[in-house]
């Protein structure tokens, strides 16, 4: 019998033995802390998920900033005892006391580890069913996560419900993919602005491998419609060239946002 299989019953016989959380040592003791933080996450999403389901993205939106002020207050009040920090302008003290550099490098990890997860369920959806389901799955979480975003960052700029052509160009700026991309902005006419993905993550990682473009128009057009539309509903969406379709060297996608005239 090798060490590996020893081992697994050895650790079967202590979970036998434990029969509530205050049985645990100290290691699964922990492992059960990051487990029900887990939970917490899922079950939070879970929630924002069927009020979405059942009363439409505006109206879940709406309920969600109710229900995230007051579920941000009740825990960062409990964790503040627990861990022994101080709450400034409802925010951890600690993270006020950052300096500068390490809160844009856990900024930009987050980023990194939001883009690392969204892969991890992409290729897992891949493993068990296969592409065409995977990119399903994917293309329609972008219907729901790309308005989500363009929520959270209105709400945290405050900007107004018709934002205009200004105020997308700020919030493209302040999304998960402005950390981890480059992107370029281009004021093309008083109504009208071009935005590229000069260099795309996923897409440079593919091309070093020799790889194929991913085809990730499908996901783009609903991605940046709804994000647009979300920062402002008068604003319109024309895709110039995204995979499948060819492109130059300089970006490897590029989207038009217009907001029509009235003539």
């Amino acid at each position: 019998m090798g060490e590996g299989v020893a081992l697994q019953e050895e650790r079967a016989v202590e979970r036998a033995e434990i029969e509530r959380p205050e049985d645990m040592s100290q290691e699964q003791l922990a492992r059960f802390l990051v487990d029900l933080v887990h939970r917490v996450m899922v079950h939070h999403t879970l929630w924002f998920r069927e009020v979405e389901y059942q009363l439409g993205m505006p109206q879940a939106l709406d309920i969600l900033q109710i229900a995230l002020t007051d579920a941000y207050n009740v825990q960062m009040r409990r964790f503040s005892k627990v861990f022994g920090f101080e709450m400034e302008k409802g925010i951890p003290k600690p993270l006020l006391e950052m300096p500068r550099e390490k809160l844009i490098e856990v900024i930009d990890n987050l980023a990194l580890n939001w883009l690392a997860v969204d892969g991890v369920w992409f290729q897992a959806v891949e493993r068990t069913v296969g592409m065409f389901d995977a990119k399903r799955c994917n293309d329609t979480c972008w219907t729901r996560f790309s308005p989500f975003e363009a929520w959270s960052i209105k709400r945290l700029l405050g900007l107004p419900d018709q934002a205009g052509l200004e105020g997308l160009k700020k919030a493209l700026r302040f999304r998960l993919y402005s950390r981890i991309n480059v992107q370029t902005i281009i004021d093309e006419s008083p109504n009208s602005i071009i935005f590229q993905m000069n260099d795309c993550r996923v897409q440079s990682a593919r091309k070093s491998k020799g790889l194929e473009d991913y085809p990730c128009k499908s996901a783009g057009v609903v991605e940046y419609r709804t994000f647009a539309s979300t920062i402002d509903s008068r604003i319109k969406t024309e895709c110039i060239g995204c995979p499948p379709d060819e492109h130059p060297e300089e970006w490897w996608c590029a989207w038009r946002f217009y907001i029509p005239s009235d003539d």
